[in-house]
Order: structure tokens, then C-alpha cells, then sequence
């Protein structure tokens, strides 16, 4: 009987679905499966601390039952000093990963340190646990808290002190690149009081007509089939963005390449009145810069990054 219930009915690129109901996801970044039955396990988590090489101090927030952040303040020659803030989304294919993992957690902390910027990198419910859409509505409530600092008086202390609430920008890679999306529209519909969202940066990001679209149709059972406007979002969408510049990265290896080219190009004719750049990396495929922080292009890309952030 236990053999029977183990046996695969459905399979997808990032997780299986047995029998008796029970879901396995298939962590890139663990050599083996891990069950996830109960609640998901961060992949090497590393608690937050002070780091003696960059000096960016690190601490972890909560916003809700369900949502948690982790926030990066860089080394800080004035102590009244203004930063831009970045709120950083991790990808993960929406069942994996965290801002609390070995590999966000270093990303962002030399991300903050490289751009000199205050990061909150948000930590979202995760499938199968917390089905989609809870990855879009716990990012949008942890931006809104963000925003509850702007005037100074939030539950925060660093980012009432320190955060530049006219500076902001929204970045994710991946899954996170597609839910930054959805936060920048959802900006422009009905916006953030006090708040400014200058840029956004779209590292890998996934969108709808690739193979993985079954993938997030499972994760999502209130989907609204293919067209779903977070598979494939329509023109009125990206016309509303609610920043005024977005930067998209690629890949030439990656799956995804050919749905980030044409979300630039579908960005470009929706009306939209912002400026959009993509840089593709030749050779590379899908996050590598994540698995390899030192490689020429991934460096590269990091200095593009902040030179995007400075208006440089």
C-alpha cells in the first residue's frame, strides 16, 4: 500500500505529486529531494548577523503570521544617512528558496554593500504549503509595510532612520523578477503614499509560454488559464507601471530568454512612458550569478546594477 501511494501521478520540472496527495519538490539546491509535506526548509539557512568583511549588519523583521523580511543596512560613515531602498524578491520557482538561505542571504548582503542601498528582502508563502497567489499578496503586504515607515514613525527603526522613501526600487530574479512585476503594476494602479518607486531590476524573469506555464497553472489553482494576466501580462499593465525605468537581465542559455525579450519589446509598444534596457549575457544560463558570484559577467552585472540604482 505505501508503495502504491508513493507512486507518481503528476510531475513537473520543480516538484512531483504522489499519489496519496503528498508533494515533493526538487530543490536545485540540495543534491536531493526534500518532502515537503510540512512546512518548506530553507535550503543551508544562515541566521542574520553583523559581517566583518562588507560591515553590512543584517536583522530579521516580522509583518505578519505569515510574512517575514530580512534587513540589510550597509556600513554607514554618516549615521543620518539617507539610502535608497531596494526591496529584493527571491526566486525559487514559487516552492523554494528564501531570503534566510546561504545564497539570498549573501546576494543581497553584497548587493546592499556594493550600492550602498538599505535592502528588505522579503520572505513569501511558498507552494504547496501556501498555494499561489499568497506569493503575490504577502510581497504586496510587505511593500506596504515598507511604506508604513515613509513618514518616519513606523515599527522599524532602521528604516525610519536610514531608508530614502523618493528612492526606491523593486528587483527579484526568476519568480521573484515575475511577482516584482506585479507589485510595479499594482503600484501604478493605486499607489503608495509616501513613497516613490524609481526603477525596478528583472533578473531572469519568468513569465508565461515556456514549458514550466503547467507548472504555475498546479501552483495556482484560482488561475485564469494561460492568459492569466501573471502568466502573460497585458497591455494595460505594463502601461501602469509604477516606476520610471526598469532594467531586465538574460540569458542566452536560460529557458526564459525568449519571454524576457518579449516582455521588453510587449513593455516598449504598451505605452508605457519609462525607459527600459536589457542586458544579455552570453554563454550564461538561468540565475548564474547566483551560483557564481565571482564570474566575469555576474560581476559585471552587479556594477550594471548599481550603476542603474545611482543613475549613473
Amino acid at each position: 500500500m505505501e508503495a502504491s501511494n508513493s507512486e507518481v501521478v503528476q510531475e513537473c520540472r520543480f516538484f512531483k505529486v504522489l499519489k496519496d496527495g503528498r508533494i515533493e519538490v526538487n530543490r536545485h539546491f540540495t543534491a536531493d529531494p526534500i518532502p515537503l509535506s510540512d512546512d518548506p526548509v530553507t535550503p543551508d539557512p544562515i541566521p542574520p548577523s553583523d559581517d566583518p568583511v562588507t560591515g553590512v549588519r543584517s536583522k530579521d523583521v516580522v509583518i505578519s503570521p505569515d510574512v517575514s523580511a530580512r534587513i540589510f543596512l550597509p556600513k554607514l560613515p554618516d549615521p543620518n544617512a539617507k539610502l535608497p531602498l531596494l526591496f529584493y524578491i527571491h526566486g525559487g520557482g514559487f516552492c523554494m528558496q528564501s531570503p534566510f538561505s546561504a545564497q539570498y542571504h549573501n546576494y543581497v548582503k553584497n548587493l546592499a554593500a556594493d550600492a550602498n542601498v538599505i535592502a528588505v528582502s522579503v520572505d513569501y508563502g511558498l507552494f504547496p504549503k501556501r498555494p499561489i497567489p499568497a506569493c503575490y499578496e504577502d510581497s504586496w503586504a510587505a511593500l506596504q509595510w515598507v511604506a508604513s515607515h515613509a513618514i518616519g514613525n513606523g515599527p522599524d527603526d532602521w528604516l525610519n532612520t536610514h531608508a530614502d522613501f523618493q528612492r526606491v526600487f523593486i528587483a527579484g530574479d526568476s519568480a521573484g523578477g515575475n511577482i516584482s512585476h506585479t507589485l510595479l503594476s499594482r503600484v501604478g494602479s493605486v499607489g503608495l503614499p509616501g513613497m516613490k518607486v524609481l526603477g525596478s531590476i528583472l533578473v531572469h524573469p519568468y513569465f508565461g509560454g515556456t514549458s514550466d506555464d503547467s507548472l504555475w497553472i498546479y501552483m495556482c489553482p484560482t488561475n485564469k488559464g494561460l492568459m492569466d494576466p501573471r502568466l502573460k501580462p497585458p497591455a494595460e499593465d505594463l502601461a501602469r507601471l509604477g516606476c520610471e525605468k526598469v532594467l531586465v537581465f538574460v540569458a542566452e542559455k536560460d529557458h526564459l530568454l525568449p519571454v524576457g525579450k518579449a516582455y521588453v519589446e510587449e513593455l516598449k509598444k504598451s505605452g508605457w512612458r519609462g525607459a527600459v534596457k536589457i542586458v544579455e549575457n552570453r554563454e550564461k544560463d538561468h540565475c548564474f550569478h547566483m551560483f557564481y558570484p565571482q564570474d566575469e559577467q555576474a560581476v559585471a552585472n552587479q556594477k550594471r546594477i548599481v550603476s542603474f540604482i545611482h543613475g549613473e
